[in-house]
């Protein structure tokens, strides 16, 4: 019965912190040597600002044609907002290379922010955007979440930022 109790354990502390209140951390881990992680080889992220991303030893190479990619912000912060809100934001973008644009993935750090990428492709010189959705809802303080865009550019990745400063709802009266 006390296994079953621990498990029941770490799935809840697990879920809990997975999508935690706060992701404001900037930090890299640090092996013994006291050097950053970074794998040999892994290929480059479009990060402004440059921030730890766990999701980038998982990047595959795109198949096919490279080309390349320009947002007119990699940031947006929406401010103060209260908790339960649900605000939008649209990244812009320009396909800056000489082939088609294929967003093949548009992922979002937490159950609460969810992208819309566009399906088709997008030619060369054309623009687009990728609609971000923000949930408040359970959010409290100052929020920072991520947008892992992946496509067949150089880099394959590009990390799109949002921030709000979340209000908390009162305590219901009693």
């Amino acid at each position: 019965m006390s296994r079953l109790t621990l498990v029941a354990a770490i799935i809840v502390s697990t879920l809990l912190f997975s999508c935690g209140a706060d992701e404001t951390s900037n930090s890299k881990p640090i092996d013994d040597s006291g050097s950053d992680k970074t794998e040999v080889g892994d290929p480059p992220v479009n990060a402004k600002p440059e921030q730890f991303d766990p999701a980038k030893k998982e990047v595959q190479e795109p198949a096919g044609p490279l080309t390349g990619i320009s947002f007119n912000e990699y940031e947006h912060d929406f401010g103060i907002m209260d908790e339960g809100d649900v605000v939008t934001y649209d990244f812009k973008f320009t396909n800056t290379g000489a082939e088609p644009l294929i967003l093949d993935k548009c992922k979002g750090s937490c159950g609460c922010t969810v992208p819309q990428c566009p399906k088709t492709p997008i030619a060369p010189g054309e623009t687009g955007s990728i609609e971000v959705k923000f949930n408040s809802k359970g959010k409290k303080n100052q929020q920072t979440k991520t947008v892992t865009v992946t496509a067949n550019t150089d880099p394959v990745q590009t990390i799109l930022t949002i921030k709000a400063n979340v209000t908390p709802a009162p305590a219901p009266a009693e």
